[in-house]
């Protein structure tokens, strides 16, 4: 599924909204994590009229329970990244240690 993310040392942050209405606060991929930690990220580039331009990595993690204060300086990330955060309430965020790192690029 596609996610908004920030990044800060070892650590990848996923907002969980309150912005649109959600039926639950038990969400189906949280509750996958609940079942298994691991997660994988993957972040694509490409342009349809030049190929050599096109690249992925792909991020291994686990997910985290972190400090408050570092809850809160992943969070600030996040507002400082996506400008629709910087006032919006989120109802979760998923905190995740990077693992390992892979990619490619065809340049």
């Amino acid at each position: 599924m596609p996610v908004c993310f920030a990044v800060l040392d070892d650590l990848l942050v996923v907002p969980v909204d309150a912005v649109k209405p959600k039926k639950s606060p038990l969400l189906r991929r949280i509750q996958n994590l609940d079942l298994d930690p691991r997660a994988t990220l993957l972040c694509e580039y490409w342009d349809m009229a030049d190929w050599t331009k096109l690249w992925w990595v792909r991020a291994n993690m686990v997910r985290v329970d972190c400090a408050p204060d570092q809850r809160r300086s992943l969070e600030k990330k996040l507002r400082e990244k996506y400008v629709q955060y910087a006032d919006a309430p989120f109802s979760d965020v998923l905190v995740f240690r990077i693992s390992a790192l892979g990619g490619w690029s065809a340049a």
